[in-house]
């Protein structure tokens, strides 16, 4: 049975002087401990117990939060005599040398854990325990500090750490990330070595006094927190001609995992043995320890796009730094496997359908969609499979606003959500995720238009229906992917994706003084005067606009890019209020790198923005509002859009005017990034759109949809032209 050596160390002050990196490493919890064994004298006892502990593997570290403080300069002599021949009476000729500490401060009332695991009898580890409790110093002099040791089991030891407020620091077999030194064979009879030449180190020899520096403590480097192995790959028909991709559905995404796994298992038994690969592939025996080192594969859905259908095209395989199969192994392990078989006809002998295998993956831009790449991280997180929440979950309170829409649906289905918040709380602690959670939302249904409902996962899995949960979570700080939660983690369930959001529409309440006759085509160029003279100024007298702001190129031309790189300008009046929408959310795609600094600069000059002066419709008064663009009508998915004012066509109708007027609305539709229309239709004044599935706002379309024109509001109900 695995048990597990713990030492807890506190400081009397939040401050480490000590050099090197942080945390503190073992080879100095080591050296401390030897020196609080040697207080009274080194008896066999004692020294038998920390010979024991140096031939322990390197252990994990929990460490607090820590920050690096104030430097501060010490001017002391320079006590380098080797310049001088080693002469101690010639040290008056060094120079004086300065000696900068900058000490790193964190919270006194997290301890550092240091966490060894072993198998053998605890008679050694229970003796390091009572050594641990003479320790009265970690790093230099100053940094006071005590120790508790304990002996514990395995899984008592994980619980800890997964409540731990800290970062949790692990050992690897490889890479380049941090390296600590840890005590090993001979490490304590390397310091007693170093102990008893510090007392000799001057020497007199032919009437002169010499100096030799001790010998250096025996320690090994060991890597910590080293990256995680991607290995990306594509399902293609590799007998056709190109290979295309051979698209998996969504909700198989469990089944395909199995087929994979076993896969993968029958070529790596043959070279690691049934024991390992059982352990770290299958997960059969293995024990909370075991979780850092197993390897995970996770099917990959095309995201990224609003008509993306979700399909699986490609499997990352996820392999562990300190995973005991080598990552090229594992590589190759699942390079060519063959997904679905050849199809054919019984009587001849024809193929019918080619076989699907697993391809290494030259384009890994997807993997940017689940936030595996730099700069990707993201607060809100959104579940594309669901998650299989833990049964048993413990209540725990959760704070007012962390469950949002909590009483729709009746009360029945609010303690239903409340239940599943409870066990995402849980699902993210034994995933390893401490990262503070600002708000949480369950749902069974999936979030994007071409996703599945969470029940239709459950088929072929251990899990059942009522498990499954589509999951929404905001985090209080960015996180990075692969971002996988849930008892399905390793099965192909609970895979979430960031949502980049950008903020792309300014809304301002009208307050008072808007003139009853007011025109919106009148308020839309007064909006627009005034968002450039304050973007002006805010950038200052000697910047020129760019076409983002103006709608016009450097010559005072309209802009005719193809595209609309430019605002729009949009009274809703029905709604009592104007909106500024960047082009981005217009044509609903990601913000390219120039407009999300126009987009900063925008916030910039509208954060006090309360007063349109806005000629016959008067002094408007003005407040900026938040707006819910997934529930707003001019924002919200829909696959009925009515036009909310005139829709300007973009070019003069010719022969037949009706035909002439559909195309054109059908064109604009197509450069907005939308999918065609099943049905355009002329409502009386009013036109009407009809999707296949349902699409995001906002719709404008036309020539004047710049300022206000073409709006259109979800749904099929009839508004006034304003």
């Amino acid at each position: 049975m695995t048990r597990v050596l713990l030492i807890s160390v506190r400081f009397h002050d939040g401050r480490y002087h000590g050099a090197g990196d942080w945390p503190p490493s073992p080879a100095r919890l080591f050296q401390a401990l030897v020196a609080a064994a040697t207080l009274p004298g080194l008896d066999t006892e004692k020294r038998n117990a920390l010979i024991w502990l140096e031939g322990l593997s390197a252990p994990t570290i929990a460490a607090p939060a820590a920050r690096s403080g104030q430097n501060v300069n010490l001017f002391v002599p320079n006590n380098d005599l080797d310049a001088k021949g080693g002469d101690i009476r010639r040290i008056a000729e060094t120079r004086g040398a300065t000696k900068r500490i900058c000490p790193r401060l964190f919270d006194a009332a997290v301890p550092l854990l240091y966490v060894w695991r072993f198998d053998d009898d605890d008679s050694q580890a229970k003796c390091v325990c009572d050594i641990a409790g003479s320790l009265y110093q970690l790093g230099r002099g100053v940094d006071m500090a005590w120790a508790i040791g304990e002996v514990l089991d395995e899984a008592t030891a994980e619980e800890q750490l997964s409540i731990y407020p800290g970062p949790i620091c692990r050992p690897s077999q490889g890479g380049n990330d941090l390296a600590l030194d840890c005590p090993d064979d001979g490490s304590l009879a390397s310091l007693e070595v170093r102990h008893k030449a510090n007392a000799k180190r001057f020497t007199r020899i032919n009437r002169k006094t010499t100096f030799t520096n001790a010998p250096k403590p025996s320690f090994r480097a060991v890597a910590y927190n080293s990256p995680t192995t991607h290995l990306l790959f594509e399902l293609r028909r590799t007998t056709v001609h190109g290979a295309p991709f051979a698209p998996g559905p969504l909700k198989s995404a469990a089944a395909l995992v199995l087929t994979l796994r076993d896969g993968a298992r029958a070529r790596l038994e043959a070279h690691n043995g049934s024991g390992v690969v059982e352990k770290v592939l299958i997960g059969r025996d293995a024990t909370e320890a075991d979780k850092a080192l197993r390897i995970r594969i996770i099917p990959l859905p095309s995201i990224g796009h609003i008509h993306s259908d979700r399909g699986i095209r490609r499997v990352l395989v996820e392999v562990p730094p300190d995973c005991p199969i080598r990552a090229d192994d594992v590589a190759w392990g699942f390079a060519g496997l063959e997904v679905a078989a050849p199809v054919l006809d019984e009587e001849t002998g024809e193929i019918l359908s080619s076989p699907v295998e697993l391809v290494k993956a030259d384009d890994d831009s997807m993997l940017a969609h689940y936030g595996v790449a730099e700069k990707r991280a993201a607060r809100l997180w959104r579940s594309v499979t669901p998650l299989a929440l833990p049964e048993d979950a413990k209540r725990r309170r959760i704070e007012p606003g962390r469950l949002c829409d909590e009483a729709k649906g009746g009360k029945e289905r609010a303690d239903e959500q409340q239940r599943a918040c409870y066990a995402v709380m849980q699902a993210l602690r034994h995933a390893g995720q401490r990262e503070k959670v600002a708000s949480l939302h369950v749902q069974r249904e999936p979030f994007h238009a071409m996703g599945e409902r969470a029940e239709a996962f459950a088929t072929g899995t251990r899990f059942s229906k009522h498990q499954l949960w589509h999951v929404e979570i905001k985090f209080a700080e960015t996180v990075s992917g692969p971002l996988l939660l849930g008892n399905g983690r390793y099965g192909g369930l609970g895979l979430m994706a960031p949502v980049q959001r950008v903020e792309g529409v300014l809304a301002f309440r009208i307050v008072d003084s808007l003139a009853a006759d007011a025109e919106p085509l009148q308020l839309a160029r007064a909006l627009r005067r005034a968002v450039m003279a304050r973007v002006q100024n805010e950038m200052g007298a000697r910047e020129e606009l760019s076409v983002f702001f103006t709608g016009h190129e450097a010559n005072g031309s309209t802009a005719r890019r193809g595209g609309h790189a430019h605002l729009a300008f949009v009274p809703d009046l029905a709604r009592q209020r104007l909106l500024v929408i960047a082009p981005h959310v217009i044509e609903h795609r990601e913000p390219f790198r120039d407009e999300r600094d126009h987009l900063d600069t925008l916030a910039r000059a509208l954060s006090e923005f309360n007063e349109l002066r806005a000629g016959r419709a008067g002094k408007v008064g003005l407040e900026q509002v938040k707006i819910n663009l997934g529930a707003d009508p001019l924002f919200a998915a829909s696959g009925v859009w009515t036009a909310a004012t005139p829709y300007a066509p973009t070019r003069h109708a010719k022969r037949n005017g009706r035909d002439c007027l559909h195309e054109d609305v059908r064109q604009e539709v197509l450069r907005r990034q939308l999918p065609v229309p099943l049905a355009i239709e002329e409502k009386g004044p009013n036109l009407l759109l009809r999707f296949r599935v349902a699409v995001p706002g906002p719709v404008l379309l036309g020539k004047t949809m710049h300022f206000g024109g073409g709006l259109f509001t979800c749904g099929t109900q009839q508004h006034d032209h304003v």
